[in-house]
């Protein structure tokens, strides 16, 4: 038997990969994920296991590994997370963002929460069953994507299109954003995500006559784009809840004793701490507009302008979104999607689902499991073209004084290194019996 477990290495583990930076600009001007790669693939053959790393583009890399299980038969399972991060502006860390610094009892840095975490925690169980020389129940292939900060492109959707061998006999998946603990009615609930929103980023062109600025012009481009953004920005769309947000709201209802009220959601809301962000944006479709570009010189008044927006979408509900943005952009502009992804909603049931409770119980006995809906995505996007069926689970016991959600893309980005040795085990555990 190895010395080394799981929850003896992955602190280190996630330092190591912070320390890498893979920041992903989505124009293709950053670092790429090929050092993080070369690591990643440096830790699977240090304990014999065979690793293929695969560029999309150069420096755009991904590392997919598949380790046999005890039945061949059996459907394999998807085990995955990516490699990239979002940049982060030094002058505004408190530490060096990459620096992967042990402080307070937390690492801190870009990719600490998202999610060089979970990597971390895939690779320590995966060399736990390899120095051990256990198997698991079934096919489980290991996978750590490119790109996922800009929609997967050089990553997962890439290796669907390109490497669909490499899925071979895989029904079901598992990666981040899910798993993690929030206290609700005082009761410590782990949040297992078993839908995502969908992704429609949208151009917005206004076109109309050039010239001086300081002429009467009642056909400005700007002022046209000006007006559809203000009228889809400030739109208030309606509350509509999905299967897995009622099932979600009605077991909060259950701990707290608080009914939801569509009319103010914030009764309920209040209820869910810091968590409410997350779930206040999936209680109805959003309509972000986020960049605005038009002319070249203060007093010329440009022939066309340019906006984006960024909507996510319920399940089902792409192209009613999609309509509903060009009536209320008007005449005279016209849409185009930039970045269009699929909505996901799974059942919160299963084999997979019960063996992730179980595997939680295991080392939080008596917690609350509930099943809830990402306002962002996931690769496990890509993956569902293929037949996947992905689940959001990288589990963490966290202190209720950490703003956990509020570290996603954001500033001073950290986790506690209890919180990674705690995910380990559950990984390992859930990883063990599945």
């Amino acid at each position: 038997m190895s010395a080394i477990r799981p929850e003896d290495e992955v602190v280190r583990i996630c330092q190591e990969l912070i320390r890498i930076d893979s920041s992903n600009f989505g124009d293709d001007t950053g670092p790429g994920e090929r050092a993080a790669a070369e690591y990643t693939a440096g830790l699977i053959t240090e304990v014999g296991l065979e690793a293929e790393i695969f560029e999309s583009a150069p420096g755009r890399a991904n590392v997919v590994t598949r380790m046999a299980g005890e039945d061949p038969s059996a459907d394999a399972l998807v085990v995955h997370g990516h490699l990239d991060v979002v940049p982060a502006l030094k002058d505004q860390w408190s530490v060096d963002p990459f620096s992967g610094e042990l402080k307070d009892g937390l690492v801190w840095g870009r990719g600490a929460v998202d999610m060089k975490d979970m990597d971390a925690m895939i690779l320590s169980v995966m060399r736990d069953f390899a120095r051990t020389g256990r198997k698991p129940k079934r096919d489980i292939i290991f996978a750590f994507f490119a790109d996922e900060e800009a929609g997967g492109t050089y990553g997962a959707r890439y290796a669907v299109e390109h490497r669909r061998e490499l899925f071979d006999g895989a029904t079901e998946a598992i990666s981040e954003v899910g798993g993690f603990s929030a206290t609700i009615g005082g009761q410590r609930t782990y949040l297992l995500q078993t839908a995502e929103k969908g992704l429609s980023w949208l151009r917005l062109v206004a076109h109309g006559r050039a010239g001086h600025g300081s002429q009467i012009n009642t056909d400005n481009a700007v002022t046209r784009l000006a007006g559809a953004v203000t009228r889809i920005g400030e739109y208030q769309w309606p509350v509509e809840l999905t299967p897995t947000t009622r099932q979600f709201l009605d077991g909060v209802t259950e701990l707290t004793g608080v009914e939801f009220d569509a009319d103010n959601p914030d009764i309920l809301l209040k209820e869910l701490g810091t968590v409410a962000r997350f779930v206040g944006a999936t209680l109805q479709n959003t309509s972000n507009p986020t960049l605005l570009r038009s002319g070249y010189k203060h007093n010329v008044i440009p022939e066309s302008a340019e906006a984006f927006v960024d909507c996510r979408t319920l399940p089902g509900q792409q192209e009613l979104v999609f309509e509903t943005i060009k009536q209320l952009a008007g005449e005279g502009i016209e849409i185009s999607y930039v970045n269009k992804d699929v909505s996901l909603e799974v059942p919160f049931a299963g084999n997979l689902v019960d063996s992730m409770i179980d595997a939680l119980h295991s080392e939080d006995p008596g917690a609350k499991v509930l099943p809830y809906t990402l306002s962002g995505g996931t690769d496990n996007k890509s993956l569902s073209k293929i037949g996947i069926t992905g689940y959001g689970f990288a589990p963490l016991m966290l202190p209720d004084e950490l703003d956990f959600t509020g570290m996603f893309h954001g500033v001073d980005e950290r986790v506690p290194a209890e919180s990674l040795q705690f995910g380990a085990r559950v990984l390992n555990t859930l990883l063990s019996n599945y």
